[in-house]
């Protein structure tokens, strides 16, 4: 494993998305033979979907549930699944697209509103996706702490001294286990960044 990462860093980039297009294809002919196998798909793709839905969906349990209902629905179809030499990830956003249009379709049936139409899905909001993929798995690599404290200071908008409250810490203690986690986040991101253009 370490030798594929030395030789994507030294290989042309062309070459590199070659060799990643090529084990994700292996993956899903694996999966869709066994699927057993899904859950290495799973892995490779919860964030980037996670965060996918969590942009357009601002509930944070409906945007759990939409994406379960997305990983649900790609295993159950996944034989139908024909390599085409688009990602993986654009047929799971596909799914959710519709996953979140007929939750939509659901609610406005239910309140007597008309849907909202459905936002094309673009490259530049597919990279803010990958983006935000990237951020939700720096912080899962923070220090446990810190991690919590990220999680409710930025995701459940508490306050510090709530957060002190909740975690038995003092103000303080929170104020400096949020610093270290933003400045460890800061530099994480910015090696990721470097070693993207290197």
């Amino acid at each position: 494993m370490l030798f594929r990462f030395i030789w994507l860093d030294v290989a042309p980039e062309g070459a590199a998305l070659k060799t990643e297009e090529a084990e994700e294809q292996l993956l899903i002919e694996a999966a869709q033979k066994n699927p057993g196998r899904f859950a290495e798909l799973y892995e490779a793709n919860f964030e980037r979907v996670y965060a996918y839905v969590a942009s357009r969906v601002r509930n944070r349990d409906e945007a759990q549930d939409v994406t379960a209902d997305v990983f649900h629905k790609a295993l159950a179809n996944l034989r139908h699944f024909e390599w085409r030499g688009a990602p993986f990830a654009a047929w799971l956003y596909r799914i959710a697209a519709n996953a979140i249009s007929d939750r939509a379709s659901r609610a406005a049936r239910e309140r007597d509103i008309p849907p909202p139409d459905d936002p094309p899905v673009h490259d530049s909001g597919l990279e803010q996706v990958e983006r935000r993929a990237r951020l939700f798995r720096l912080v899962r690599s923070l220090p446990k702490d810190q991690h919590r404290v990220i999680e409710l200071r930025f995701a459940q908008e508490m306050s510090i001294r709530e957060i002190a409250q909740a975690m038995g810490r003092t103000e303080g203690a929170v104020k400096q286990l949020q610093f270290r986690a933003l400045e460890t986040l800061r530099e994480r991101w910015a090696d990721e960044a470097g070693g993207a253009h290197a």
